[in-house]
């Protein structure tokens, strides 16, 4: 896994975004996804097409849908970098409210 790769895709707000409702354990359509992040179908799902690619999300067809969820097998390393940008950014929303 390209480290600046996973930086760089996490620095977009949408994408970033969504990693932090995917990781919470649970799968999720996009159509979920589009609502939370008032994005259209297209946008969210070129958004979650550079998180897959880097490797950060895994998806599963489900009919018209696909539902995406954090992929469990991250290499550990990347994973605590996940969590702490996750972190990071929890934070700075508190903040910011």
């Amino acid at each position: 896994m390209d480290l600046r790769r996973i930086l760089s895709a996490l620095s977009e707000p949408t994408r970033l975004g969504a990693m932090q409702i995917v990781c919470d354990g649970g799968e999720h359509c996009v159509c979920e996804l589009m609502e939370r992040l008032n994005a259209t179908q297209s946008r969210m799902s070129r958004h979650m097409g550079v998180l897959k690619s880097v490797g950060l999300v895994v998806d599963r067809r489900d009919a018209q849908w696909v539902r995406y969820r954090c992929n469990p097998d991250l290499p550990q390393s990347i994973q605590r970098i996940i969590d702490a940008v996750l972190d990071a950014a929890e934070t700075d929303e508190k903040a910011a409210a």
